[in-house]
């Protein structure tokens, strides 16, 4: 199972630095990383060949022109970009601990696509991490619970191990509550068969709320990866929500039916991504 993961990020590289860290570092190293840039300067696209030049990281920059918060069509640029067979959906301010693709690759499941969680990092501690380049992926229970106590992380139990066969992970097939595309994997078949993400939701919000909605609507379920594949979410400022009573409406629209495709998806890129003309 060839694995690709999908980083997306805005003119944060000091935090994509962090990130890339952390996927330098797996225990599985067999994957490719898909840095999806929704239009960031040149110095994000440094960073980005810099770890490309590695022996041990495959990375390729995904790039579109900056025309405001455009999440879901640079996501669907980079899967129409690769032909791995599934597809990990993460941010670029969420740094993976060694075990990270190795967790998804076990947890896996034809028909199921996988929800994980994270822990939120602090605004102090954040810019901690950054400015004096902590190597957080490779910390320990022991300095991860110092952190808790200290305020610098908001919670510990997403660092809990449980199994990749636990009950609970097929538990709530009809989840989409709480489905995040920081920490989402699933078959780039099923993917496709949705036609990706909408991009006809405007500005941030529940954009990821509908990929899940339409994942159920096409009869795949939900799998937890809860207590097995957390990251390190870094600290950011809220992005505008001003269009996200429209969206809410879009959202509602799409309970009401039984629609599985997006409106405006990946279909789109995949001929362009070929090279047809």
């Amino acid at each position: 199972m060839r694995i690709a993961v999908v980083v997306t990020t805005y003119n944060r590289p000091d935090a994509l630095r962090a990130v890339l860290e952390g996927y330098a570092a797996q225990t599985d190293d067999a994957f490719e990383i898909l840095v999806a840039d929704d239009g960031s300067t040149e110095e994000t696209k440094q960073i980005v060949m810099q770890y490309a030049s590695r022996r041990n990281l495959a990375v390729a920059h995904v790039w579109q022109e900056d025309r405001g918060f455009r999440a879901a069509a640079i996501r669907n640029r980079a899967v129409a970009r690769t032909d791995a067979d599934y597809i990990v959906f993460t941010d670029g301010d969420c740094v993976p601990p060694p075990s990270f693709v190795a967790s998804h690759r076990a947890l896996a499941e034809r028909g199921c696509f996988v929800a994980g969680n994270r822990v939120l990092l602090s605004e102090p501690f954040t810019r901690r991490v950054l400015a004096e380049r902590l190597p957080i992926h490779t910390w320990r229970a022991g300095q991860w619970a110092a952190a808790w106590m200290r305020r610098d992380a908001n919670r510990l139990l997403p660092l809990l191990r449980r199994s990749a066969q636990a009950g609970f992970r097929t538990a709530e097939p009809q989840r989409w509550h709480g489905v995040k595309t920081c920490n989402l994997a699933l078959w780039r078949s099923e993917i496709l068969r949705v036609n990706g993400l909408d991009e006809a939701y405007e500005g941030w919000g529940l954009e990821d709320s509908d990929f899940a909605i339409r994942l159920l609507h096409a009869g795949l379920r939900h799998k937890s990866g809860r207590f097995f594949a957390p990251l390190f979410h870094l600290w950011h400022r809220d992005n505008d929500r001003g269009n996200l009573d429209r969206n809410q409406t879009r959202l509602d629209e799409l309970l009401s039916t039984s629609r599985y495709r997006a409106e405006l998806g990946i279909d789109r890129y995949l001929d362009a991504a070929r090279g047809v003309a």
